[in-house]
């Protein structure tokens, strides 16, 4: 099992698949890391040997990756709610960000519903 920037890749899937499971990693980035490192992006994780894996690390080394570039993001998040701006208030409350409507949908972002019982009339 080949252990990448601190993540294991799964041993049966294609080279191009096993790197997208590295945090920063797509499959077109995945495709550019392996020409770099010159290993065939058909080729297994199982099949690399040490050479192939060393030469996808030095590859990797340019990218910012995993814990880094998770630490980045959530500062940029964080910025945002300290400035106040509207995409860290709705970061705060826990609302799409990006102009979605949210009367009906929006569930992932709002969570399980919460409903609200009517008042009852008061009789005459």
């Amino acid at each position: 099992m080949a252990r990448i920037a601190g993540v294991d890749l799964p041993k049966n899937k294609r080279g191009v698949i096993g790197l997208t499971y590295i945090y920063g990693i797509g499959k077109s980035r995945a495709k550019e890391i392996l020409a770099k490192a010159q290993v065939d992006e058909d080729k297994k994780v199982k099949d690399w040997d040490d050479a192939d894996i060393a030469g996808i690390r030095k590859a990797i080394a340019d990218y910012r990756i995993e814990g880094e570039l998770r630490s980045e993001v959530q500062l940029n998040i964080k910025r945002l709610m300290d400035i106040g701006s509207y995409r860290g208030i709705r970061h705060r409350l826990g609302l799409p960000l990006r102009g979605q409507r949210t009367k009906n949908n929006s569930r992932t972002r709002k969570g399980k519903r919460k409903t609200v019982a009517n008042k009852k009339k008061a009789t005459k």
